[in-house]
């Protein structure tokens, strides 16, 4: 998928897995199998003009992720309203993973990666090649002062 966002950015779709926080923090106390972790593989369109992760409704129902307070969303076109948001979402990405708050959307089809969840994995978007590729692919390196 190439497209332009309504800022002129590119866009382009990534696959990442997603899983409920919770069932991974009780499978690493030996509370519950492995195998009944509530994950998926799912399709997602990196915006770096956009600031948060976004879930279809659909899949955070799946999961079972815990839903925060009402939040205040405003559109590329301008639209407000608000959503609900989402909490413990674990987000594995080229190999790097973080844990992250969402914000649920009833009638979207992919989630959407913006600036946080890219920020946080220390990914870098190639509007050239259009792909999310490691600052460091030896890993991730943060600065701090």
């Amino acid at each position: 998928m190439r497209s332009k966002g309504a800022n002129g950015v590119g866009r382009f779709s990534v696959e990442l897995e997603v899983a409920n926080y919770g069932d991974l923090t009780l499978t690493q106390r030996g509370l519950m199998p492995p195998d009944q972790v509530r994950r998926e593989t799912i399709q997602g369109v990196v915006d770096s003009g956009a600031t948060k992760l976004v879930l279809p409704e659909d899949v955070v129902k799946r999961l079972g992720l815990p839903l925060g307070d009402p939040v205040n969303v405003r559109y590329a076109d301008g639209r407000k309203a608000r959503r609900r948001g989402v909490k413990g979402v674990f987000v594995q990405l080229l190999g790097r993973d973080g844990v992250f708050t969402a914000i649920s959307e009833p009638k979207r089809e992919t989630a959407l990666v913006g600036a946080i969840v890219l920020e946080d994995l220390d990914l870098l978007v190639d509007c050239v090649a259009q792909q999310v590729v490691p600052r460091d692919p030896s890993g991730a390196t943060y600065e701090i002062e």
